[in-house]
């Protein structure tokens, strides 16, 4: 049976050495000394390691039942669920207005990892929850938020998003559902929506479900699309709930993974909704919910590593077979720990240097946008914005490549669901798909991201890279090791972009056919650029007499062997980026 045990530790280096939340002007911030974070952390972990991590293999067995039209979740779930709805946990960084503790986003997204490692298909309950709340409260009028947010924040109702129909996924132009006024200022939805998590359960007694819709009249494509609140349960003026609405779910979809989440078919037929934000502009109230929602799965994708990863190294330093090519290192037994083999060691540096750069990324992306949110930062709200598909397009990429790894540790054990880890590969996998498959968050960096503010934004991040290496270039702790193959890295993203910008006009091609390769090299360079700051907080911590020398040593070896053997990496996804279009479009279509 797999384990986990939350990284607490590694976390707080992160906030407290790394980014240093105290000392950053941002409101709130001031109330993340240490010993408050780690209190937090620490009952999160417990709650992850104790109480959902146990239902994890429970609900991949058991799964989600559709019956009478409703959806049982497995077993314990429900139990789970009201023990953190009683938490506040589900309402951490929630305005306090409508009921929630009002923390920073960053200490969300930190407690929201241990529970995605600890069941991740349970924590999508909430994790959808929490961006529907996030679009009513940016878009709703005052009369939708005192009606749903309060019930939403306490756990007490649930909330999803239906973008998907059969005929459309990414094209949501092409949307046949329709939304027909009343006159009574209502709407009446009739459509069917497919592959939505969460959209129906036994957990709430209510769930809100934001659905895209079409009013009749409207502009065609993507231009004519409305955004509804339409709930399971109509909301009386009392706020007390009314009659079941005209909706169902019409059948559960058989999933790879996410077995304990309910994928649903859901049935709109004359359902009463209410119009969200403006008419025929429901993509951007719509673009909220979906642009946190892709912050989360790619924490979502390091956090299935990271509890992939640790069972991996269990396994390693417990099973004997074979001995040390230098020399035995366990001679009372029949042979050696595996973990003392060099392909062995490659195999688990490769997962953790992943999931420590993966954890300071993300972290990092949450202080950016508590800083947009909480203090109107424009500049840093256009930094997140330029870096939110590639947190979540390469961190679910490698994420689900570092299960795989994990799983290869293992050996045939791995391959057995005993072992647990055939589940997280299972499970990490959905994350390269769900909320835009990667291919899309590729083509959204490049065609629409990197022209963000005619190109500015991208160049600020260039100027950020820049600024770091020079404010350290004396440091020699750095220099060799950290600094100067992030300038490399950097060098090779540049030249990337550089030849979007020559090329792209002439051939659009040559642009959208190295756009993966440029996702991957900007993820690189952001993981360069993480680590040198993890180094250069771990050196300080050591310079410093820190008492715990192998925590801080762990991390500078930790991150030589990304910078030597993982960001080398950017030359080659540039090589195929100058190749051009020629490569990838000659061969025609009929002769594949």
């Amino acid at each position: 049976m797999p384990s986990y045990t939350a990284p607490v530790k590694d976390t707080q280096f992160v906030l407290q050495d790394v980014l240093k939340v105290t000392t950053l002007d941002i409101p709130g911030y001031d109330e993340l000394e240490a010993d408050f974070t780690s209190a937090v952390l620490e009952e999160a972990g417990k709650i992850a390691s104790e109480v959902t991590q146990p239902l994890n293999k429970i609900g991949d067995e058991q799964g989600c039942r559709l019956e009478n039209g409703v959806v049982r979740t497995p077993e314990g779930f429900k139990h789970a669920y009201d023990m953190m709805r009683e938490g506040g946990w589900p309402a951490l960084d929630v305005d306090a207005e409508y009921g929630g503790q009002g923390m920073p986003a960053v200490l969300n997204l930190a407690t929201g990892e241990f529970f995605s490692s600890a069941n991740m298909a349970f924590q999508m309950y909430f994790g959808l929850t929490h961006g529907a709340i996030s679009a009513i409260n940016a878009h709703g009028t005052d009369a939708q938020k005192q009606t749903y947010l309060p019930k939403m924040a306490s756990g007490d109702w649930s909330g999803t998003m239906n973008l998907t129909e059969p005929q459309c996924g990414t094209d949501l132009g092409l949307i046949r559902t329709k939304a027909e006024p009343q006159d009574d200022g209502t709407y009446k939805i009739t459509g069917q929506k497919i592959w939505i998590s969460a959209g129906e359960h036994d957990l709430t007694d209510n769930i809100v479900h934001l659905v895209l819709a079409r009013i009749p009249g409207g502009p065609e494509g993507i231009k004519g699309i409305s955004l509804f609140i339409v709930p399971k349960f109509i909301v009386n003026e009392d706020g007390s709930l009314g009659d079941r609405n005209a909706l169902s779910c019409g059948g559960l979809e058989e999933k790879m993974g996410i077995h304990g989440n309910a994928t649903c078919v859901m049935n709109y037929d004359g359902a009463t909704g209410y119009l969200i934000g403006e008419m025929h502009k429901g993509m951007r109230a719509m673009f909220t919910m979906m642009n946190e929602a892709r912050l989360l799965v790619g924490m979502q994708g390091y956090a299935q590593a990271s509890v992939a990863y640790q069972n991996a190294l269990g396994f390693a330093q417990e099973r004997l077979q074979g001995r040390d090519i230098t020399g035995e290192k366990n001679p009372n037994g029949p042979a050696d720990p595996i973990i003392v083999h060099p392909d062995v060691r490659r195999n688990l540096l490769d997962q953790k240097s992943f999931v420590e750069g993966a954890r300071a990324f993300a972290l990092w992306g949450a202080t950016l946008i508590d800083q947009a949110h909480r203090n109107g930062d424009k500049e840093a709200d256009d930094l997140i914005s330029l870096l939110t598909p590639v947190i979540k397009g390469f961190l679910t990429d490698k994420g689900f490549d570092a299960t795989v790894l994990a799983q290869q540790t293992l050996g045939g054990s791995g391959f057995t669901q005993e072992w647990g880890l055939e589940q997280f590969v299972r499970d990490a996998r959905i994350a390269m798909i769900y909320e835009g498959t990667n291919g899309i968050q590729s083509l959204d960096l490049v065609g629409r991201k990197l022209g963000l503010n005619g190109g500015k934004t991208v160049m600020g991040f260039f100027d950020l890279v820049k600024t770091f290496i020079k404010e350290n270039e004396d440091n020699t702790a750095l220099k060799a090791d950290f600094l100067d193959p992030l300038k490399a890295a950097s060098k090779d993203l540049q030249a990337g972009a550089m030849y979007f910008m020559a090329e792209g006009m002439k051939n659009p091609n040559n642009a959208l056919s190295g756009s993966y390769d440029f996702m991957h090299l900007f993820g690189h360079v952001c993981f360069g650029l993480m680590w040198a700051r993890m180094a250069k907080a771990a050196q300080e911590a050591l310079d410093g007499g820190a008492s715990d020398r192998d925590f801080y040593e762990a991390k500078l070896a930790t991150g030589r062997y990304y910078m030597k053997r993982q960001l080398p990496a950017t030359a080659l996804h540039l090589a195929r980026i100058q190749s051009g279009a020629d490569p990838v479009m000659t061969l025609d279509a009929a002769n594949f």
